[in-house]
């Protein structure tokens, strides 16, 4: 049986840059910076000060404060951005989706919030007064599960902890259900909600973070000669899957085809990237064999692009390797110099903005590069956006624990 090509027909997300899909991609072609001093907890004893936070978004006010407490902040802006997804993409919200519609969610940490919550509460308090909803809102399933319950999502449910790879992952895996028939549409992308202050004490222990604390819209600066490491962010973006069979037949609205998906592992070192990003390389190529096309048919590459010093230096190499020649003449971006790093969510927001800058021929810039990196010398799209007719996006994202996960998209 040949594989059904699948569409894209629903987007939705709440990210640092906007509550919906078209404040989002305003903010991101005017090279706006969501990334700002941390609001929600006192910093004051951190090393790092500043995140990309959701704005003006309060659950309680959203969901109820019943059903906000059941959950976590990662599961809060899941629900919502899945609800703007099925909006989007005409699906009833409202009905339950049953049976011929599965989930693929991503998330690199899950409920991290509730379990520093919980800990806390069992040191200072106690175990009896520990909260009894603690496990389902701390893990990594429960935006999966909570979703799926909300909208009576009834077929296969899966989700994916492939760090800062895993809602890409999630991406390429619900591509893979569609191709094979298992279901016609599927819910799919990514949460994260990591901006905790045992988190970002964490990730700065490691000096994995930006510690630019006195000019945070400018911290994250991918492909820079100044980055000092990556910026945490929050936020859960959806994308609504499809048959193109399935689409065609009620007349949804098609933003693009994801027509390749490549993963590979690195298996060489917990956090750092094998050499040459050869783990990388092996991904891109699965990715674009599995499109059906070659390097030179890529017009955009939506960077992982952290702002660390090994993941920039080492991403530029593997995109001359893959693309050759071409490499020099491919138009790069990375949107994280906007977001932060929304960590098992970015692969999803990512692939949005790759949809997006495909339908309006469009490539977001990267902003605050202003001093390339010699060794990071291919077109970065510096702080302005470019106009370009765009038929072939492709999005890397690459993850601790040396997970690879590549998406292409097609205009047609």
């Amino acid at each position: 049986m040949s594989k059904r090509r699948v569409v894209v027909t629903g987007l939705g997300t709440i990210n640092p840059l906007g509550n919906n899909v078209q404040d989002t991609w305003k903010n991101l072609v005017n090279g706006v910076s969501g990334i700002d001093s941390i609001t929600s907890f006192d910093t004051s004893n951190l090393p790092v000060t500043f995140a990309g936070e959701v704005k003006n978004f309060d659950a309680n006010e959203y969901m109820g404060k019943q059903h906000a407490r059941k959950l976590d902040r990662s599961g809060h802006l899941s629900i919502y951005a899945t609800e703007e997804a099925l909006k989007d993409a005409e699906l009833n919200s409202q009905e339950r989706l049953g049976p011929n519609v599965g989930i693929v969610f991503g998330t690199g940490i899950g409920g991290i919030g509730a379990t520093e919550d919980a800990v806390r509460t069992f040191d200072e308090r106690g175990p009896s007064r520990v909260n009894p909803l603690a496990i389902t809102q701390l893990m990594p399933n429960s935006s999966t599960g909570q979703v799926a319950i909300k909208f009576g999502i009834e077929g296969p449910s899966v989700t994916i902890t492939t760090a800062c790879a895993a809602s890409a992952n999630a991406v390429g895996e619900a591509k893979n259900m569609i191709e094979n028939g298992i279901v016609d549409i599927v819910v799919t992308g990514g949460t994260e909600s990591g901006t905790t202050p045992m988190t970002i004490a964490a990730f700065a222990q490691i000096r994995a973070l930006s510690t630019q604390n006195d000019n945070p819209k400018e911290a994250c600066k991918p492909f820079d000669k100044n980055r000092d490491g990556f910026v945490m962010g929050e936020g859960s973006t959806v994308l609504i899957l499809e048959s193109e069979e399935s689409a065609k037949s009620r007349n949804a609205e098609i933003y693009a085809y994801i027509d390749g998906y490549g993963s590979t592992t690195d298996a060489y070192h917990i956090t750092a990237p094998a050499e040459g990003g050869a783990g990388a390389v092996k991904a891109m190529e699965k990715a674009i064999e599995d499109a059906g096309i070659t390097p030179s048919d890529i017009d955009y590459i939506n960077a992982h692009g952290t702002s660390t010093p090994a993941n920039d230096k080492n991403e530029t190499e593997a995109i001359k390797t893959v693309l050759g020649e071409k490499a020099s003449e491919v138009v790069i971006s990375s949107t994280k110099s906007m977001t932060g790093h929304l960590l098992g969510g970015g692969g999803a927001f990512e692939s949005m903005a790759s949809i997006l800058s495909i339908k309006h021929s469009k490539v977001p810039p990267t902003i605050n590069l202003n001093d390339p990196d010699e060794e990071c010398d291919l077109n970065y799209t510096p702080n302005d956006a470019v106009d370009l007719e765009i038929n072939t996006a492709m999005s890397n994202s690459f993850g601790f624990g040396g997970h690879n996960a590549v998406l292409v998209f097609k205009k047609s």
